[in-house]
């Protein structure tokens, strides 16, 4: 991987990260297309370096969510925001217990596989397509319903399902606003990336011999700066009800992947 494939990946990154999409579907397909041939461990770490790049762009746009739900932590109020962070750390617990027993089998589906990532696709499309179809509510998420969509956080954990697709339609199937659930699927993954940053630091698996730091660095601008853009439009394309948009966009390009499987 050169500086400039870092740089594409980026942007990738920072635009389907808040599109319903799959990020990490887009990034092996990217990497497939640009011929990279990284070790499936270094591949999960640059993918895991630009999802944190996104996840600082989720921080500053929703600054002032972030810093109610601090305020309160450190004022023990038990507010709102409060009651908010309590649910996200609920919805953590899936995908943390995934990362923890299960983090060698999941860095196996970040070899290349195109064929994998194109029927995750199909099934992020099925969701989508499901979602936009729910009545409008104005019910929040509770602590029951955040375990459950953290419980599709987990599974999207695999390339080619949407993280935000998979958690935006689980909280809207069970019928929570579709501006609530947008909020909550984007804060939801920032401790996790935060997490696994902090992991791979104190593992030493950020200091492999075999990582390109320039290129972690260019990837990272470039996701970060899309990252911004991405979330904002996001927001309001949700909505907006315009999600059946992306289901299409998925099912083509996942259909455009399997057949394309065949003949490599």
């Amino acid at each position: 991987m050169d500086s400039l494939d870092a740089i594409i990946l980026g942007i990738v990154q920072g635009f389907t990260e808040f599109l319903p999409v799959s990020s990490s579907g887009h990034l092996e397909l990217g990497k497939a297309i640009l011929g990279d041939n990284s070790i499936p461990e270094d591949s999960l770490l640059f993918t895991i370096v630009l999802h944190f790049a996104t996840a600082l762009s989720t921080l500053v746009v929703f600054r002032k969510d972030v810093w109610k739900i601090l305020y309160g932590l450190l004022s023990f109020n038990w507010n709102s925001p409060t009651q908010f962070s309590v649910k996200i750390i609920i919805s953590m617990i899936p995908a943390v217990l995934v990362g923890l027993f299960f983090e060698e089998q999941l860095e196996s589906f970040f070899g290349g596989n195109i064929a994998f990532v194109g029927t995750m696709l199909l099934i992020t499309a099925l969701l989508l397509w499901l979602a936009d179809r729910s009545k409008r509510t104005s019910k929040k998420v509770s602590n029951s319903n955040a375990f459950i969509i953290g419980i599709s956080q987990a599974i999207a954990m695999l390339p080619g399902i949407s993280r935000s697709g998979a958690t935006i339609s689980t909280s809207v199937l069970l019928g929570n606003d579709k501006r609530n659930a947008t909020r909550f699927s984007f804060l939801m993954v920032v401790p996790l990336i935060f997490g696994k940053i902090a992991k791979d630091v104190y593992s030493g698996d950020l200091f492999s011999e075999t990582i390109n730091f320039t290129n972690l660095g260019l990837g990272f601008a470039a996701a970060f700066i899309c990252g911004l853009i991405a979330c904002t439009w996001m927001i309001k394309i949700v909505r907006q009800s315009k999600l059946t948009y992306f289901a299409i966009y998925c099912v083509l390009v996942g259909l455009t992947a399997i057949i394309v499987s065949f003949y490599t």
